[in-house]
This record gives C-alpha cells, structure tokens and sequence, in this order.
C-alpha cells in the first residue's frame, strides 16, 4: 500500500492555496487535476529527490516545461 502525502500548493490561475494528495508512487509522472477554487486544469509533475524527498510543479495546462 502507498502512502499519500498531503500538500499545500498555489493555484497557476487563480493563486489560492489548496490541499492536493501526492501519491509517491507517482514519481515521474505528469497528470492533471482540476483546481477545487477554479476548476482549471492544473499540470503536476511529480519527481523524487536524491533524499527521497518528493519535488511538485504545478503549471498551467498549456505551458511547456
């Protein structure tokens, strides 16, 4: 079973801060997940650190990174 770690981000579109549930097991993924103040689709990638540590970027659904 995988743990779920709980994090505050900042919307990319609105800027309001809300809680999100990052599953480990998604290190070295990208999804979408829409913002519970807006509704727009908010771009995560999730990576884990050398101190295995878990690194989130949030971005606009149509930026490139």
């Amino acid at each position: 079973m995988t743990e779920l770690e709980e994090r505050v981000i900042d919307c990319p579109y609105c800027g309001e801060s809300i809680e999100v549930l990052i599953d480990s097991e998604d290190s070295g993924q990208q999804y979408i997940e829409d913002c519970q103040v807006c509704c727009r689709p908010i771009t995560f990638f999730i990576q884990q650190e050398n101190d295995g540590n878990l690194y989130i970027s949030v971005h606009h659904e149509n930026d490139a990174f």
